[in-house]
């Protein structure tokens, strides 16, 4: 869900990757109550009229917290936080920090490091953790960039559990995005955004980028090799995964048929092809995604979020003004988390 910074830069991206900022000059979330007015960025842009099944499109786009090098992988769990009703998690992975976002409390620093212990090699441009994802033990699975694994946190005592490190022995890249089964088969993406010379990482000991398939007895399978593999999601019945391209060339988002067991059925099709937008100049690259349970696809990507039907079909644009790394749906289905470069900000949903 990272993506290169340098090439979203001449997409026109507003970005603070170029000099890692201090923990400590992240500005925290405005807390709730107390009649504080939240700043507002972007807007909303209808193209079909299904889009008033999900949100009013002149909801705000609300500015909760700025500061960050590059905010990233939000994933909401739903039970505890200061009120018992769930809180966001989100990273910054160039500074190795997980955050957690209450309304009660705003941001807070929630692990730290998120991702890579010890001192970093100069050769590793994201040390921290990036895209995250519950399993339904109530697990945090990350994809850990610095630590170059597929990992899982208790959320409860932050042990971390290295679930898988290596395809046929050798390291992964720096592993991005992660979607979880309800079968337990994670399914997660392996560019080479972390690195400081990308495919040309002295690191590197794999020649391609890939989507795998960790099945829950440890299995690493390679479902496809892509230029920039990036953000993935499941449909609600799991018989669909998502794939975004982080590809100036290819800036699309693809979709696999699964079978039963998990496995693809054939060659991915096309589901929701940017180059308009990418053409048009806005800032970003096809990147996180989310699905709600209805099969509504929100997928990041030049401009903002593309909200997309269950056949393909955008319906509208949230924009921010900058790019959108990722998304998460909380709040029992009323709020859409949005990690934009240097902040966080929200936008409702009629749940």
């Amino acid at each position: 869900m990272t993506i290169d910074r340098r090439k979203l830069l001449a997409c026109g991206a507003l970005m603070g990757g170029m000099a890692t900022l201090p923990s400590g000059l992240a500005r925290a979330a405005v807390k709730s109550g107390g009649g504080t007015t939240l700043e507002r960025v972007g807007g909303i842009t209808r193209f079909d009229p299904e889009l008033e099944k999900i949100l009013d499109v002149n909801a705000p786009v609300e500015v909760l917290a700025t500061g960050y090098s590059w905010a990233e992988g939000p994933a909401w769990v739903p039970t505890g936080g200061s009120d018992g009703k769930g809180y966001l998690l989100f990273n910054d992975p160039p500074n190795n920090i997980m955050y957690i976002y209450t309304p009660q409390s705003g941001v807070e620093t929630f692990l730290s490091p998120s991702g890579l212990v010890g001192p970093v090699p100069k050769t590793i441009r994201e040390a921290g953790a990036n895209g995250m994802a519950l399993d339904l033990q109530g697990g945090l699975v990350v994809a850990d960039s610095g630590t170059r694994a597929i990992a899982r946190i208790d959320l409860t005592t932050k042990r971390k559990t290295i679930l898988a490190s290596t395809f046929e022995g050798r390291r992964f890249n720096s592993p991005n995005d992660v979607a979880v089964s309800r079968d337990g088969i994670i399914y997660f993406t392996d560019p080479p955004y972390g690195l400081v010379e990308a495919e040309a990482s002295p690191l590197r000991e794999l020649d391609f980028n890939g989507l795998y398939r960790l099945s829950p007895d440890g299995e690493v399978k390679l479902l496809g090799q892509y230029h920039r593999p990036n953000g993935v999601g499941l449909s609600p019945d799991e018989r669909t995964l998502y794939l975004s391209l982080s590809d100036e060339k290819r800036p699309e988002v693809l979709a696999y048929s699964l079978d039963a067991q998990g496995m693809p059925t054939g060659p991915a099709r096309l589901f929701n092809d940017m180059r308009v937008q990418f053409a048009e100049g806005k800032p970003g690259l096809p990147d996180g995604m989310e699905v709600d349970p209805r099969g509504y696809v929100f997928a990041t990507g030049p401009g903002g979020v593309h909200i997309c039907a269950p056949d393909g079909r955008l319906l509208g644009m949230i924009a921010t003004d900058k790019a959108v790394a990722n998304c998460a749906i909380g709040d029992r289905g009323k709020t859409l988390y949005l990690t934009s470069a240097s902040m966080l900000a929200r936008v409702s949903l009629r749940g």
